[in-house]
């Protein structure tokens, strides 16, 4: 196994690493350990893996991995190390890259004490690692940055420092935003997997044995005492569940901090990611958390050339997730590892190297479809022809493309809190789960308000980012809203495409949020907040997480609705169970905005 990391981000990876492109005639690398020390004085551990194969001479690029989940690990009896290196890192020293991996300020090996998950200190840290890389003997002065998860996001986030030797960078189903994915979706906050991902890191922060390792020593900390010193230094992190959960609001400090979460973000660093004019090779996927949804925004508004590749996968691309193929059993992905791995060495060769194998020439977004399988081709977001189409709630559950005549028409419903997406569901997948269960929803759209339409007599294609909203009132002042997006086929069966949601608290709507953000904002500051007056209908206005997938002739379109997602947020609110009450009349029309693609005939 590679180290914590590995087995925290994705047991699918884990058990492809057996399908690495390292040649098996490759020689072993030569793996070196160090501490790198900071502007401020703070010591950071660091790996070095050279091709075992260069000459002594040799100058290579280097890629850089950023780690929250430690470098590397050893047994904690013997001291000898684990194996470092998982199929990725191989691939990239075959193709004669060096691999340096570093523990992050306040984590694994390294000195100092965490703010926050991507504090700007963290950030400026990586220009120092990039300094101290350039000069080393076998560098040739370039360098890029790849990652998966925390080390996707701290990718991107190495050219917000600027160093004119960074390239191209690869960040992987990263947190684009740390609000909207995966801390507080919606405004909502993430229980199960903030707290299970807190307790995770607080292990790693102590170098618990329990994590089936112990971080790794740099070569020099013979005895271990650096070690030691330097987790003891770790003490000091806080509680990641505590802080998380102890906010409200997007613009509320983070407990013993002057951060917010608006300053941990890639948003924070616009100016200066833009500034870097670094190219970006993203991978996401549509049904993990929201990192397609950070994936499009980025493209959208950050004028860095980007390639972006969003599948229909688990975190990090190890499992097929497609409600339409997968059910409670782990299918391989369309995309094989290897042709990931692949993509990222042809555009680090291009960009990095100077390879001229036409990698700037690929399609600026390639997107998987749900329900037709396969990958489409768009040189733009959204795909040239998209149109909105509005399908109304209408008496009687239906959902129609005509507004509602009635005067008046409501429906009641009362929050079940018992409503889940399941322990394998979009959130959870972040936790190295894969995502399963969501190709039949009938039991749980039993639970929840819904609204289907005909039966469709052509496919309906939709692609983009669908928008709800809502004319609500509810018993109480506050709350949280979730509406699922399915495909029911002939037999009834129902399948989950995608999902949206709000607190109710953070309705008020952005007039002008300064992004593309392909529907409305809600900056979830406190000065924002708006509690409803129990009994008065309210406008709610949400997007749902984008989504490509063809709804095949024959089948319906289903939005359903509900108060609760027990498998992975918070009750909101605490005590009480609300009844909301839907409007669905002339004057309160209540419908969703799908991005719809015409398709040719054939």
């Amino acid at each position: 196994m590679k180290s914590a990391s590995q087995r925290f981000l994705s047991a699918a990876i884990a058990s492809l690493l057996a399908l690495s492109v390292m040649p098996a005639h490759a020689a072993d690398p030569e793996i070196s350990s160090f501490y790198v020390t900071t502007r401020d004085g703070t010591r950071l551990a660091v790996d070095v893996a050279l091709p075992g194969d260069r000459t002594p001479d040799a100058k290579l690029p280097a890629l850089i991995e950023l780690t929250r989940y430690w470098r590397a690990s050893e047994d904690p009896a013997t001291g000898d190390p684990h194996p470092s290196l998982d199929v990725w890192d191989r691939a990239f020293l075959s193709h004669g890259y060096a691999v340096v991996q570093v523990d992050v300020r306040g984590s694994g090996a390294s000195f100092g004490t965490r703010t926050a998950e991507y504090s700007p200190q963290e950030v400026r840290d990586g220009w120092d690692i990039v300094e101290w890389i350039v000069k080393q003997s076998w560098s040739d002065g370039k360098v890029g940055a790849y990652g998966t998860s925390y080390t996707g996001t701290t990718a991107e986030l190495l050219t917000a420092t600027g160093h004119p030797a960074i390239k191209a960078v690869s960040p992987g189903w990263s947190d684009f935003d740390t609000w909207r994915s995966p801390a507080r979706p919606y405004g909502l906050y993430a229980a199960e997997f903030i707290e299970t991902w807190s307790g995770f890191v607080g292990m790693l922060d102590r170098n618990d044995p329990a994590t089936g390792g112990a971080v790794k020593r740099v070569d020099a900390d013979v005895d271990g005492k650096l070690r030691a010193a330097a987790v003891k230094q770790h003490a000091g992190n806080p509680d990641v569940g505590a802080a998380v959960g102890g906010v409200d609001f997007r613009d509320q400090q983070l407990p013993g901090s002057e951060l917010t979460f608006a300053d941990i973000c890639s948003l924070y660093w616009k100016k200066q990611i833009e500034a870097s004019g670094v190219p970006m090779l993203v991978f996401a996927s549509w049904l993990d958390a929201g990192t397609a949804e950070g994936a499009l925004w980025r493209f959208a508004n950050f004028s860095n050339p980007q390639w972006i590749l969003l599948q229909a996968t688990s975190h990090g691309g190890g499992a097929h997730a497609s409600p339409y193929i997968v059910g409670d059993q782990v299918l391989p992905p369309v995309m094989s590892i290897d042709e990931q791995i692949a993509m990222r060495v042809e555009f680090f060769d291009h960009f990095i190297k100077g390879v001229d194998n036409g990698a700037e020439h690929r399609a600026r977004v390639r997107y998987f479809n749900l329900g037709e399988e396969r990958f489409l081709e768009s040189s733009g977001w959204p795909p040239p022809g998209v149109k909105t189409q509005r399908m109304y709630a209408r008496a009687d559950g239906l959902l129609s493309a005509t507004p509602p005549p009635e005067d008046e028409g409501a429906d009641r419903y009362e929050v079940d809190f018992g409503v889940s997406t399941g322990s394998n569901n979009r959130w959870m997948t972040q936790m190295g789960q894969p995502v399963l269960g969501l190709d039949n929803r009938g039991a749980m759209d039993a639970r929840m308000l819904t609204y289907t339409s005909a039966t469709l007599d052509a496919d309906m294609q939709i692609t983009g980012t669908p928008v709800v909203r809502l004319e609500l009132s509810s018993t109480h002042t506050d709350g949280a809203i979730f509406v699922y997006l399915e495909d029911v086929g002939p037999d009834g069966r129902s399948r989950y495409l995608t999902e949206g949601g709000l607190r109710l608290l953070h309705r008020r709507v952005m007039d002008d949020p300064g992004f593309e953000a392909f529907g409305p904002v809600h900056s979830f500051a406190g000065k924002d907040a708006q509690p409803l007056v129990p009994g008065e209908t309210a406008t709610i206005e949400f997007r749902l997480n984008p989504i490509s997938a063809r709804i095949k002739r024959g089948h319906r379109v289903r939005i359903a609705i509900a108060g609760a997602d027990d498998a992975i947020f918070s009750r909101v609110p605490a005590t009480g169970t609300p009844t909301m009450t839907l409007e669905r009349n002339a004057e309160h029309a209540s419908y969703i905005e799908l991005p719809i693609v015409t398709i040719p005939d054939d």
